[in-house]
């Protein structure tokens, strides 16, 4: 037979207070903030503010980041609405080296390494990229490259969320260099005399280079 366990009275009162306490500590809890007025939308009407808006005004006096880095010229290539004909820093060699190796990466592939649209896109068949040297591209300003970089331009995809701001500039800054060196003479070249023998040999490494890539493309296509 099985011992029976009872509680005793001190037991079962102490328990019934406990969960007299539980209760009157339940009831006091409200649920104010769960139901309050929410605003999920930005643009939504609200009756919480007098000018029945949930979209608030800028606080008088305050300047907010986006503001405080933003610079019209240097994040869209423009100053009230016109294309800017400068660059908004100094370039120097080393950012001439940062937008040859952005343009490898990005542009090479359609626009050719010597910027004439002669690139692999272009020998496969598919649409013909600009040309970089042509009288209307020379040209243009640096604000209008890189508004097409960022924005693209007809076939052209825009790169503004591939290629960041210093990158884009630089990218404009070498394909200046490129339309330039296309059309430099040896009176250009700086004040050396080895420089001056290669300028007067004529021809360019990079050109021969790319004359021998086209005859081999057209051997294979054959």
């Amino acid at each position: 037979m099985k011992k029976q366990h009872r509680f005793s009275v001190q037991t079962r009162f102490l328990v019934i207070a406990c969960m007299a306490v539980f209760l009157v500590l339940v009831s006091a809890c409200h649920q104010d903030m769960y139901n309050q007025p929410k605003h999920r939308k930005a643009l939504m009407q609200s009756d919480f503010f007098a000018d029945g808006m949930v979209a608030r005004p800028q606080v008088p006096g305050t300047v907010s980041q986006s503001q405080a880095l933003y610079d019209e010229h240097l994040s869209t290539g423009k100053v009230n609405g016109e294309f800017v004909t400068t660059f908004p820093y100094t370039i120097t060699r080393s950012v001439l080296r940062q937008g040859q190796a952005a343009f490898n990466i990005y542009c090479v592939p359609c626009h050719g390494t010597l910027g004439n649209g002669r690139g692999m896109v272009q020998r496969r068949g598919l649409t013909t990229p600009a040309n970089y040297h042509t009288d209307r591209l020379r040209g243009v300003s640096p604000g209008y490259i890189f508004d097409v970089i960022t924005n693209g331009y007809r076939n052209m995809y825009p790169y503004g969320s591939r290629i960041s701001l210093e990158d884009r500039w630089a990218i404009v800054a070498y394909v200046r260099a490129l339309q330039w060196s296309q059309y430099a003479t040896c009176d250009d070249v700086p004040d050396d005399e080895a420089f001056k023998q290669e300028c007067e040999a004529g021809g360019s490494e990079s050109g021969d280079d790319e004359d021998e890539e086209d005859a081999e493309e057209s051997e294979n296509e054959e």
